[in-house]
This record gives C-alpha cells, sequence and structure tokens, in this order.
C-alpha cells in the first residue's frame, strides 16, 4: 500500500488502522498480519540474541505471532508502544518470553493456531549480517528493523523502476543508496548501464530522492501519527552507528 505522510492519507495507513480498532476489525487484522510479514525477522533476531537456540527461537517466534494474529482484545496493550508499532511490537514479544520462561506456557509452533509462514532461513541470513554491530538484543532487534524497513524500500523501488523498463539501470545506481556509495564511480556506472555519465548522474539524483520519499511512507506505516516519522526515523538511523 502506498500513502503519503499527508494528514488526509495518513489516517489510513496499516497501523493507524489497527490501532484505531483494537485490531478487531477484519481489515485491522489484514493490516496487522502484512506488518507481521513485514518485520517478524527483526524479533526472532531479538529472540536469538536472548541467548535460545535456532529451534527454540523458532517456535516461540512463531508462537508469539501465532497468539498476536488470534487476539482482538490486545488494544490495552497499545499504549506500551507510545503508538510506534515497532516498540509495541518488542514490549508484546518480551512479556511473551517472560510468560513462556516463568509458565512454560510455550506450544511447538503455536500449538495449532494458524499463523505466518516463516523463512527461517532468511531469518538466519538477517542475523549473520546483524553480525556483532549491535550484540545486545535489543540493538539488534533495532538493527534488524532498519534492514527489513529499507529492503521493503529498495523492493518498492526495483518495482517501479521495472515498471519503467528501467530495471537494469536501476540495478546499477542502487548501489548509491548503500553505504559503499562512498567507493561507487558514476563514471563506472555509466559504462556498466550504457549511458552517459551526466545521465547516471541525474537518475541517480532522482533515485535517492524517491528512496528518501519512500522510506517515510512506510515508516508511516508504523507509527500513529505522522508527527512521528521523522523521529523514527532518526532512531532507526542510529541503528547504524
Amino acid at each position: 500500500m502506498s500513502t503519503s505522510t499527508s494528514p488526509v492519507a495518513f489516517a489510513t495507513t496499516r497501523w493507524t488502522l489497527v490501532f484505531q480498532t483494537g485490531g478487531g476489525d477484519a481489515p485491522a487484522q489484514r493490516a496487522l498480519e502484512e506488518l507481521c510479514r513485514i518485520y517478524w525477522k527483526p524479533l526472532y533476531a531479538y529472540v536469538r540474541r536472548r541467548g535460545y537456540a535456532r529451534a527454540d527461537a523458532e517456535d516461540l517466534t512463531q508462537d508469539f505471532f501465532a497468539r498476536l494474529l488470534q487476539r482482538h482484545d490486545f488494544a490495552a496493550g497499545l499504549d506500551a508502544g507510545n503508538g510506534c508499532f515497532r516498540a509495541f511490537l518488542l514490549a508484546l514479544l518480551k512479556h511473551h518470553l517472560a510468560n513462556a520462561r516463568d509458565h512454560d506456557s510455550r506450544q511447538k509452533r503455536g500449538g495449532g493456531i494458524p499463523a505466518l509462514s516463516l523463512n527461517w532461513a532468511d531469518a538466519e541470513s538477517l542475523l549473520e549480517r546483524i553480525g556483532d554491530t549491535a550484540p545486545a538484543p535489543d540493538a539488534a532487534f533495532d538493527h534488524g528493523w532498519a534492514l527489513a524497513l529499507l529492503e521493503c524500500v529498495l523492493e518498492r523501488l526495483r518495482e517501479e523502476w521495472e515498471c519503467k523498463g528501467k530495471a537494469v539501470l536501476f540495478d546499477v545506481i542502487k548501489v548509491f543508496l548503500t553505504p559503499e556509495r562512498a567507493d561507487a564511480s558514476y563514471a563506472d556506472a555509466a559504462h556498466r548501464a550504457g549511458v552517459d555519465e551526466g545521465t547516471l548522474r541525474v537518475a541517480a539524483h532522482r533515485l535517492r530522492r524517491r528512496y528518501r520519499e519512500l522510506l517515510k511512507e512506510e515508516i508511516a506505516q508504523t507509527v500513529k501519527d505522522s508527527a512521528m516519522v521523522d523521529e523514527e526515523l532518526r532512531a532507526l538511523m542510529q541503528a547504524f552507528h
């Protein structure tokens, strides 16, 4: 879903839909499921960094989402995240882990409750990408969340450029969106893309501008109002430092 951070469009974002209804109707449930599909891997990374073995982390994460998605009464817990889906999910996960530890309430793969289809290999790959840069569980979660967000934005960008018939050019210039861009050469990129350097520089500039727009749009999907977007963006960028 593509939205703007304008006041009119903002009211239709996924998290505001869940936040306003407490997750109690079908559209809100679908919105919550979509958010969980995008951002489940950072929570798995958190569980792993808490010291759980892979199989146990898989069970705990799946059980957490299964129970979350079957509930329609968690409106009272929304304040835990102060309107931020990222903080809300982490607070609920910590509570879930405490219950699993204290009461041994965990059931294999959600105890038969319908749950998300999760790719554990992808989750382990995310954990490897985080590496030692964020050893603490909370830091690993924030770092993983930021990576998941950026991957989502890049996928949207790729789809847009493919629709314009410019997928090859996108694959060449997307490096200018990454930390490695300092080592990238416009001249080399232009040669690989088969365009002149001036054309490539203009394309890269437009890509960066659109990237920033989509980044804010995606963040808007996870906070309750537009005033929180820039604050959340700063918090997530801190995860890389």
